[in-house]
């Protein structure tokens, strides 16, 4: 199975952010791709809640999602939708940060919220409060593909290994990753917090990311490290996208799952034990 990992710079148009997505998808398609992944927020990023208050959109009435689920079945892909910013009706205002698997024919057959917000104090030149935003989802999500199950998950969440193996357990053979990754933490974590939930789960990690400057406001900038990432289930990187946008095209053995997991049983050996607790 062929998977390409689209890698883009996200502003705060989501009309312009869509004419680049839908291009990509085409480029995918050309290379050969079933599987086609855009990163988190596809549509929009901004740092500001009123702009996002002003043209994000209730599901319904999305328009990359439609968009997208139209170029789907049109060119018959698998699409992962990263994620889109998406009003709710939540009482505080809040949107959910939401990931989208679409099929060939243009149906939503897996969504997800996510579940860990960002919530973090890198320095003191860039602090992040995600949950001011987006309200945190609860259910974790696994779909079914014409090339096996997906666990969906986003960007924050890979600090949890806890999602990956129960979702590794109940079948998944690929975990889905779409980031908006920070620079500062990219370079120290990106990488090998994509290897290890590759390894302990033996799934092949699927990682499209934002990459570069998004906006510059008020004296503020927002840059994400980009570098999106397939591993196999034996952690190797399989492909790396570097900072530029892009696609990158990689070729999965769907194979490889079983024979990892065959050679490691770690998914089967959990034994209860008695300790401390939070």
């Amino acid at each position: 199975m062929r998977a390409a990992l689209i890698q883009i710079t996200s502003g705060e148009d989501p009309s312009a952010n869509l004419d680049v997505v839908r291009a990509s998808l085409r480029e995918a398609k050309a290379g050969g791709a079933e599987f086609a992944l855009t990163p988190e927020v596809t549509n929009c990023i901004s740092g500001s809640r009123e702009h996002q208050a002003r043209i994000l959109r209730f599901q319904e009435d999305d328009a990359t999602l439609a968009a997208i689920r139209e170029d789907a079945q049109a060119l018959r892909l698998w699409v992962l939708i990263g994620s889109l910013g998406i009003k709710t009706h939540d009482a505080d205002g809040r949107f959910a940060n939401r990931s989208f698997l679409i099929s060939p024919q243009g149906e939503i057959v897996g969504q997800y919220d996510k579940i860990h917000m960002f919530d973090v104090d890198v320095s003191e030149a860039e602090t992040y409060r995600e949950s001011a935003h987006y309200r945190p989802g609860n259910r974790a999500v696994l779909a079914d593909t014409a090339f096996g199950k997906v666990g969906m998950s986003i960007c924050y969440d890979v600090r949890f290994a806890y999602l990956y193996r129960v979702l590794a357990q109940a079948g998944a053979t690929i975990l889905t990753v779409p980031a908006a990754f920070s620079p500062v933490t990219g370079v120290a974590h990106w990488e090998p917090l994509l290897r290890a939930r590759a390894i302990e789960t033996g799934s092949f990690v699927l990682a499209p990311a934002q990459t570069g400057l998004h906006y510059v406001k008020d004296g503020k900038e927002r840059r994400t490290y980009g570098h999106s990432m397939a591993i196999s289930p034996w952690g190797e990187v399989l492909a790396d996208g570097e900072t530029d946008c892009g696609i990158s095209f990689v070729d999965l053995d769907m194979a490889q799952v079983t024979q990892a997991r065959q050679r490691i049983a770690a998914l089967t050996h959990d034994r209860s034990f008695d300790g401390p607790s939070p």
